[in-house]
């Protein structure tokens, strides 16, 4: 699941499973005893360019919180053997698994491309274990934060954060990161931008914007004002 393109939470608009689903905000476990309810819950997210790895690194490896990134969770359910693939290969067939039944990346997504229907569904299936798996390791986490980064812009979703922060960054701080970082062409980098959801739309969704223009010791002051504002219900 790639929540940054435009309409790709659409298919997410299903709901999950009732036991966690998006909308019903996950039963807690104490921590260490401590009321569950202290735990903070934000979802992260931002185009492409903005500095969100930077961001969640910072949150993991600075304020312990525990990432929780979606797409690597889509990822795992689609390993062989599991309910998610199971369902994949009865709605599209086998032909985009290799040799020892894992998802040829590139076969995949030749068929997602042929079919204009094709992703909504595949969204349709995914989407809703995604979410369900996600509400299961909040539940589990034993962390006082625990930070998803996942773009959605519907509120049945967005009902199990606490809060959700925008990482912004320019245009032209955007397109410099990636044409340093990932060597794209300037022309490259502004198409993928254009396809993926606009400031406005990111902002709109947001509780808090947080700032990426400037350098990590920046960024992290905000975070850590972002963080205090959050826990004193600021």
């Amino acid at each position: 699941m790639t929540p940054e393109t435009k309409g790709r939470a659409a298919g997410g608009e299903t709901a999950a499973g009732k036991e966690n689903g998006p909308g019903n905000r996950p039963e807690r476990k104490p921590e260490n005893g401590k009321d569950a309810e202290r735990m903070k819950v934000i979802s992260v997210t931002g185009g492409v360019g903005s500095g969100k790895s930077e961001v969640l690194q910072i949150l993991e490896r600075e304020f312990g919180a525990e990432v929780i990134r979606a797409d690597e969770v889509a990822h795992e359910l689609m390993e062989p053997g599991t309910v998610c693939l199971e369902r994949v290969v009865a709605a599209f067939g086998d032909s985009f698994l290799d040799g020892d039944g894992r998802i040829d990346r590139g076969r995949l997504a030749a068929i997602l491309f042929s079919d204009p229907q094709a992703t909504g569904r595949m969204n349709a299936i995914v989407h809703p274990l995604v979410w369900e798996e996600i509400g299961r390791r909040i539940a589990a986490s034993d962390r006082a934060r625990v930070v998803v980064e996942a773009a959605l812009f519907d509120e049945t979703h967005n009902a199990m954060f606490d809060e959700i922060w925008y990482v912004y960054a320019s245009e032209e701080t955007r397109v410099r990161r990636l044409m340093e970082s990932r060597g794209y062409t300037e022309e490259k980098c502004r198409a993928i931008m254009a396809s993926q959801a606009t400031q406005e739309e990111y902002r709109r969704a947001a509780t808090r914007v947080i700032d990426n223009n400037g350098t990590l010791a920046e960024v992290r002051e905000e975070l850590k004002r972002a963080l205090k504002a959050l826990e004193e219900g600021v």
